[in-house]
């Protein structure tokens, strides 16, 4: 089931992987460079593997699914590749290096192929919901990710995970070990499932999640089901073509639609990810001299937070100072790849014109209330429309006019209780071109987005889909991916608590990350939001679990801190002694230490959740 080109997550189910490959009548001999024991040449390279590989490698945005049944292993003739080792061989091939598992019985041999083929290394994680997570932050670091886990209760795990993948476009194959090939059909009853004897329920829960399906339980088209998965999830991450015509008239509109406008604006939104037309925004930004901010969801995406002309992040009500002010009384704007839903909008209180607005999307473009072009390749776009524009800074020159520099917070005693702004103000301190800034939903997203990133500074949040407890698992994904970067996560008490177990999987991969758990007892958010009992947790020991987890394995260090005294010396160690080292820092703040930003989302948010139903 294949969706548009912003959706590119894709599943396939695959069954007798370790059974030999039969060459079917489609094949045509080309060899490919593949390292293993026995010879794969004749029969993996058949399938066109360059090809593959020139046409989709290292995607941006993209999720597929894989089901394998399972069978007993069989012996090889020199000349004998197996399902398995074609599958592993394909996922080196599109950049997968690691692959994110839970093993279970339908797929330990499965198993046994990933393990044999040399380009790739297996992680062994604690649980399928962060295994899932963890190719998330995977496919955020190196362009796509992969995972693999069990038939139905594995694959039912995982899903969340495959599904806020989903809502950002990552490309991520998630490969699930089905039964026996000849149960299919058998009417039998096995375990891992619901004690019917139909097995697609897994599938159709992945149709609405997923660009593509798959089940593989045939050798004769095997071969071709994972190729087709793996390209679909490739594929739907890239571009469409643009159709010269549209696009001419689609740029003479938009440039007209401009040039006359006094104060015009430029705001970067996080499908630009997904149209890779992050540079060609930065490079529009430097010849239009326009104003320009990020949405919340866009932050770290583009690189203009150091250029001369950039206002902040725009987030209606609760945007960084002075932004929201400058791009809602532009008398036009150029949004380039946003997603407006109640988050981004804060509860629909945008204050944008729709008769303003040039909305840019990856495949289309909408000016005001006029015409809209289809078949439009933002990429294009923007770069003939920046041979159009005459230049101007006016709203740049307006907000610089009334732009005041952010305060500092009030010096106080270094022995008080720590407060979340001062913590922040340290963090800031630590950020360089090595490094990359996870933020857990809720809070964090407001105090993360106050942070200026330096150049080559990375930065990634789940703002859309927004499920706590992502941070783990995605800090242990993109750290993998990203072994030249030192993640730093600032992640919740509460959202840890949803997925704590794989920082075990951290200490296994010897990963250096810094994890700050922010301790302020309960959801503070939804408190912000709706408060009640249910939105106050049982406290943990966090330093205590991780070291328990630690056992004395791998390089581990936790602190917990207090006060702004405490947290100096804990970042110089983090930085110096321990700077190889999992720091784990649990810091201590009160419930009601929020953002100022917070407070009013919460109440506009807590508004549209409770708006009365409208008579039909």
């Amino acid at each position: 089931m294949a969706t548009s080109s912003l959706s590119a997550p894709c599943s396939l189910w695959i069954t007798d992987s370790s059974r030999p490959h039969r060459k079917t009548n489609h094949l045509i001999a080309k060899s490919a460079k593949i390292h293993s024991a026995i010879n794969l040449d004749a029969h993996v390279g058949s399938l066109e593997t360059s090809a593959l590989s020139s046409k989709v490698a290292r995607p941006h945005n993209g999720v597929a699914s894989i089901v394998q049944p399972s069978c007993s292993i069989v012996a090889l003739g020199p000349s004998e590749a197996t399902l398995g080792s074609h599958l592993a061989r394909r996922l080196v091939e599109i950049g997968v290096g690691d692959v994110f598992s839970v093993p279970g019985d339908f797929n330990l041999s499965l198993l046994d192929h990933l393990l044999a083929e040399p380009g790739l290394n297996l992680i062994g994680c604690c649980n399928e919901l962060n295994a899932g997570y963890a190719a998330d932050g995977y496919a955020r670091s190196r362009g796509v990710g992969a995972c693999v886990v069990t038939f139905t209760v594995g694959g039912l795990s995982v899903i969340n995970a495959i599904a806020g993948a989903y809502s950002e476009n990552l490309p991520l194959i998630c490969i699930v070990g089905g039964p026996n090939s000849n149960d299919y059909g058998s009417n039998r009853l096995l375990h891992h499932s619901i004690g019917l004897p139909d097995f697609t329920q897994e599938l159709r829960c992945f149709q609405t999640v997923t660009c593509h399906q798959a089940v593989v339980n045939n050798l004769e088209d095997a071969q071709e089901q994972i190729d087709t998965a793996i390209f679909t999830a490739l594929k739907e991450s890239k571009p469409v073509l643009s159709d010269q015509m549209v696009l001419e008239a689609a740029v003479e509109a938009a440039a007209e639609f401009l040039n006359k406008a006094v104060k015009p604006v430029m705001v970067a939104g996080p499908n630009l990810r997904i149209a890779k037309a992050c540079d060609t925004f930065v490079e529009l930004a430097d010849v239009s001299g326009y104003a320009h901010a990020v949405m919340a969801s866009a932050k770290g995406l583009v690189s203009t937070e150091h250029h001369a002309h950039f206002i902040g992040t725009y987030w209606g009500t609760v945007s960084t100072a002075f932004c929201a002010e400058i791009v809602e009384s532009a008398d036009a704007y150029l949004f380039a790849g946003p997603i407006f839903n109640d988050l981004s909008s804060v509860g629909y209180s945008l204050l944008i014109k729709k008769e303003k607005a040039i909305i840019v999307q990856p495949d289309r473009v909408v000016i005001g209330n006029g015409p809209k072009f289809g078949f439009v390749q933002m990429n294009d776009f923007l770069k003939a429309l920046a041979k159009r524009l005459n230049r101007n800074t006016t709203a740049y020159e307006n907000y610089h006019r009334i732009y005041v520099p952010d305060g500092r917070p009030v010096k106080r005693d270094p022995k008080e209780p720590l407060r979340v702004n001062v913590l922040f103000q340290h963090i800031q301190n630590m950020l360089s071109s090595k490094t990359t800034v996870i933020a857990e939903a809720g809070d964090i997203w407001f105090n993360c987005q106050k942070l200026k990133l330096p150049t080559g500074c990375g930065y990634e949040q789940q703002m859309q889909y927004g499920s706590i407890g992502w941070s783990v698992g995605a800090t242990l994904g993109y750290a993998a991916g990203a072994p030249n970067k030192r993640v730093i996560a600032c992640i919740g008490d509460g959202s840890f608590q949803m997925t704590a177990q794989d920082v075990s999987t951290m200490l296994r991969c010897r990963q250096n990350s810094i994890i700050f758990l922010i301790n302020n007892g309960g959801y503070t958010t939804e408190a912000e939001i709706h408060d009640g009992p249910y939105n106050l947790i049982k406290n943990w020991n966090y330093t205590g679990l991780v070291d328990a987890i630690h056992n004395g394995e791998g390089k581990c260090w936790t602190t917990k801190v207090c006060c702004e005294e405490e947290l100096a010396e804990v970042i110089k160690t983090a930085n110096g002694p321990k700077k190889d080292c999992l720091c784990f820092i649990e810091v201590i703040v009160h419930r009601d230490d929020t953002s100022k930003e917070l407070l009013p989302f919460g109440g506009r948010l807590a508004a549209a959740n409770s708006r009365a139903p409208i008579p039909r």
